[in-house]
């Protein structure tokens, strides 16, 4: 008797010397930030493998930061601008087109990978505990990395045009930037976290991914201003959570385009609910994903 109150006691002792325990259920909207701050160091580590991976064993390595937007624009402004003929509301093309395709790279991007979380990291998900949030939230600010370089190609390309006498120039609601830069992160992720979910038991979403948003762009004005589209139709395009980001992000630093509070303010609550719906569903499928992938 004395012999099992000892053993009882050194459990009970060994049990309370546990810093995390680990519970086989929780709420579906808890986030668990400070967990997640605790392994602030496992997301550096994610940001850093992500982003020397991105291009590792390529000739021009991070250069390809500023290719690629070039290329896109040099495309758009010839095939749009110049073949189609379409309107960029008197500002050069090229400037035009590289203020959308920043934005919509960011957005994109982060989309498309954070989409892929679940099976991508299947094998370290299965063998070693971590929040699971460290993953995509380390895809969102590698993405911020890559968008802080492409961002220094658009200033550049910006000075030259100013420094010629186009007549652009940025306005008071370019301090409005970190709102729009939360809601582009906020819209990749949320948008990421459900379609994620969805492709541990729907494998062939991930094919309809590359096609779907390379479709949603061309409903998005990056190469076209809002002001181009039919006014009985401009309340569709409106609808499309990007467009006000990408027509403020313009309107504040071109001086073209269409700012309305409203608008805004509507991208600001479709950001929120798409955040807090895909949370719910991602909390949902991390708890059982390992029985399904």
């Amino acid at each position: 008797m004395v012999q099992n109150n000892i053993t009882t006691t050194e459990t009970a002792s060994m049990e309370d010397e546990w810093d995390v325990i680990i519970t086989p259920s929780r709420s579906l909207f808890r986030l668990n930030l400070q967990e997640v701050w605790q392994y602030r160091d496992l997301l550096t580590l994610f940001v850093r493998r992500d982003f020397v991976a991105l291009y590792k064993q390529t000739i021009l390595g991070p250069l390809w930061f500023f290719i690629q937007p070039i290329f896109t624009t040099l495309i758009f402004t010839v095939v749009f601008g110049n073949l189609a003929g379409i309107s960029t509301d008197g500002i050069p093309p090229m400037l035009f087109y590289l203020a959308g395709i920043t934005l919509w790279n960011y957005f994109a991007d982060t989309l498309k990978a954070t989409s892929e979380t679940f099976t991508k990291n299947q094998g370290i998900f299965g063998k070693v505990y971590f929040p699971r949030l460290v993953a995509p939230l380390s895809i969102t600010i590698t993405g911020l990395l890559k968008m802080g370089i492409q961002l220094l190609l658009f200033i550049g390309i910006y000075i030259y045009f100013m420094a010629v006498g186009t007549p652009i120039k940025p306005s008071l609601y370019i301090l409005l930037f970190p709102i729009l830069l939360l809601l582009l992160m906020g819209l990749g992720l949320g948008f990421g976290l459900i379609i994620t979910s969805l492709t541990t038991k729907y494998r062939d979403l991930k094919f309809l991914i590359q096609f779907g948003v390379q479709l949603a762009m061309y409903a998005t004005p990056v190469i076209y201003p809002l002001s181009e589209v039919p006014v009985k139709y401009q309340w569709l395009a409106i609808l499309n959570p990007m467009t006000p980001i990408i027509e403020t992000f313009k309107f504040s630093t071109l001086g073209r385009g269409t700012f309305d509070w409203m608008h805004l303010s509507y991208s600001i609550i479709f950001t929120i609910v798409l955040l807090l719906l895909g949370t719910l569903i991602f909390n949902k499928t991390e708890q059982n994903f390992m029985d399904t992938v």
